[in-house]
């Protein structure tokens, strides 16, 4: 999967849609991620979700005399036609806390001893955050399981029928291991090709792998915290990647851009992509980020006006990503990878190996987004098993030859090199 995420607030009514669409198919994306498009509570959060049989009042066109659903139902055709798969939240672990719910299946939902809605909470930088217009459903102590279980399938079945092919599950760690698979396997008893991403931010491995034996296609991975030196994401990639498949990303609209975090440098923005990209089977990226905007995605506030002056255009180099992805095997699978010792500490090497493709890759990323950096190893096929020939397949400056002996070379500010064994 090749995401992009189009995010409903930002891009506006669905009659805005198209722009956008077209210029994710021109990169190379093959999956189109739409965040929750059911009507809000009163915190206008498309996480916070009242209706769950309603559109979100503000993406249908007034103008259009089409119903909001056909004019969605028009808007994903648009991205299919073009290679777009649409993929959509699917937010079951909570309900707004003004949802109609509440009232008509108070059942549903769970309640502290004191008879008040128990809202989901989280802990960040040592402190308790609760989401207050959010009410928690009662997976575990519902007196009506059957009944929950069968709305949720209701929901799914909505969605399908707007035309998503695709669930990313919102907080899919907070919902019941054993909800998820029965949900899974009847939605995909019907539709079979229906695919389901797990949303694990935040977990742990433990706690990631006990979602993904629910069965999901796809788990989000961390890398994009990674600091390009600790162990941990790639034990975390050991534990994980040999059960579930990962979707890596530079940034998502949970957290803020990378380009105000990198001082708006393009270089960082290319090589984050590029390593999210290729380090994992899957990958995503927000809208906006190809033109390095700097403020951030909001789930309730976001609107088109927000909508910046592009400070880049990455949109060629993101292609160029996107194509390499698609055209080696060895990046659309969770292989094996290894970092490997290099004498410049600015400079991280990677290998990467597939046994069901018989393919492997040598990645050089100059974690250095302001200098040149220079790498230099004794003998290139001393990293890798195979006797075919390396190719240079990276996006930017490739090499037409490749001494391997000795290996050496000047990268520039935040530049990866891909080399993979020819096929």
């Amino acid at each position: 999967m090749i995401v992009y995420n189009l995010f409903p607030l930002l891009a506006g009514r669905f009659s805005a849609w198209v722009p956008h669409i077209e210029r994710a198919a021109a990169m190379g994306f093959d999956w189109l991620f739409v965040n929750a498009v059911q009507r809000p509570g009163a915190s206008g959060s498309v996480y916070s979700i009242a209706s769950y049989f309603e559109l979100n009042p503000a993406l249908p066109d007034p103008a259009d005399p089409r119903s909001g659903e056909d004019q969605l139902r028009s808007v994903l055709a648009e991205g299919r036609d073009r290679g777009l798969r649409p993929m959509v939240d699917l937010v079951i672990d909570h309900c707004a806390a003004d949802s109609e719910l509440v009232s008509e299946n108070p059942e549903w939902l769970a309640f502290d001893s004191a008879g008040e809605l128990i809202h989901p909470s989280f802990e960040e930088g040592g402190k308790t955050v609760v989401w207050v217009d959010v009410a928690q459903f009662d997976h575990r102590g519902t007196s009506d399981p059957g009944g929950l279980y069968e709305y949720y399938l209701a929901v799914v079945r909505y969605l399908l029928g707007l035309g998503f092919e695709g669930f990313r599950c919102d907080a899919a760690y907070r919902v019941p291991p054993e909800l998820w698979r029965r949900l899974i396997a009847d939605t995909q008893a019907e539709r079979p090709d229906t695919v389901f991403v797990a949303e694990t931010l935040g977990c742990s491995p433990w706690s990631t792998l006990a979602t993904a034996s629910a069965g999901f296609d796809y788990v989000c991975n961390s890398s994009k915290w990674w600091d390009f030196r600790s162990p941990w994401l790639l034990e975390q990639r050991a534990l994980i990647g040999h059960r579930v498949a990962s979707i890596g990303f530079p940034e998502t609209h949970d957290t803020p851009r990378l380009a105000d975090e990198q001082g708006a440098n393009p270089e960082a923005l290319k090589l984050w992509y590029l390593f999210t990209a290729l380090f994992s089977a899957g990958s995503l990226m927000p809208i906006g980020f190809e033109f390095g905007f700097r403020r951030s995605l909001h789930v309730a506030n976001s609107r088109p006006e927000d909508w910046e002056t592009p400070s880049v255009d990455l949109c060629q180099f993101i292609a160029a990503v996107n194509r390499l992805k698609a055209s080696q095997p060895i990046f659309s699978e969770e292989s094996p990878v290894i970092a490997l010792p290099c004498p410049n500490p600015s400079v991280l090497i990677m290998w990467r190996g597939s046994a069901r493709h018989g393919q492997e890759a040598l990645l050089f990323f100059n974690t250095d987004f302001w200098r040149d950096q220079y790498v230099e190893v004794g003998d290139l096929r001393a990293f890798v098993q195979s006797d075919r020939p390396l190719v240079d397949v990276s996006p930017e400056f490739q090499m037409d030859v490749i001494a391997v002996t000795p290996f050496s070379y000047l990268l520039r500010p935040g530049q990866g090199l891909v080399l993979v064994t020819a096929s």
